[in-house]
């Protein structure tokens, strides 16, 4: 069985990267997804949350985010605090579902997939990256949110340059329309994986 990590800055085309794989018999683990299910039902993460941040929790039992998140942004000390608790559970909880998989592989769609470690359990990481003025306006549309949002949004995440050392693989989606890149993509992983394309 294979598994590939996915990762890039936003707005660079990892949803088709992502739906390519899927075509190709790949289970998708969503680790955004899956950090929220963690947070409802994985008691020793929230008890360490409780402990390291006080009380985050709602009366119901769900995570209050926005005071989580005031506490961690802003607060690099914090956001380790944060992270040293998450990483671990979500290596744990991505590592149970490889091992659990009855697909022809897994691919690990993480924004954090090489500082949470998650990278590790892979056989390749792809970053994909596209130029920023084209990422800006992907964000901006897709999210309904303004340039000045778009830009701050795009400011926090990780440069080219950190990919491209860390990753096995960076794809930068300079195609023309998303059919073009839908068709780019599909093809880059069907080679990897030795597939005959039949589409």
């Amino acid at each position: 069985m294979t598994v590939i990590g996915i990762t890039g800055p936003t707005g660079s085309g990892k949803t088709t990267a992502l739906t390519a794989l899927e075509r190709l018999g790949f289970q998708v683990v969503d680790c955004d997804a899956l950090y929220y299910r963690m947070l409802d039902r994985d008691q020793t993460l929230r008890e360490g949350i409780r402990k390291a941040f006080g009380p985050v929790f709602l009366p119901d039992g769900k995570l209050d985010r926005p005071a989580l998140g005031n506490i961690v942004f802003g607060d690099p000390a914090a956001l380790d605090r944060l992270n040293a608790l998450v990483y671990p559970a979500m290596h744990t909880a991505v590592g149970q579902i490889i091992k659990n998989c009855t697909c022809k592989g897994v691919v690990i769609d993480a924004i954090n997939l090489i500082e949470s470690g998650l990278g590790d359990l892979c056989d390749w990481t792809v970053a994909l990256t596209a130029a920023p003025d084209i990422r800006l306006r992907r964000i901006m549309v897709r999210d309904g949110i303004s340039e000045e949002r778009a830009r701050a949004r795009m400011a926090a995440q990780k440069p080219d340059k950190f990919y491209r050392k860390h990753c096995t693989f960076l794809l930068e989606n300079r195609a023309g329309s998303k059919a073009e890149f839908d068709r780019l993509i599909y093809d880059f992983f069907a080679d990897l994986l030795c597939e005959d394309i039949k589409e």
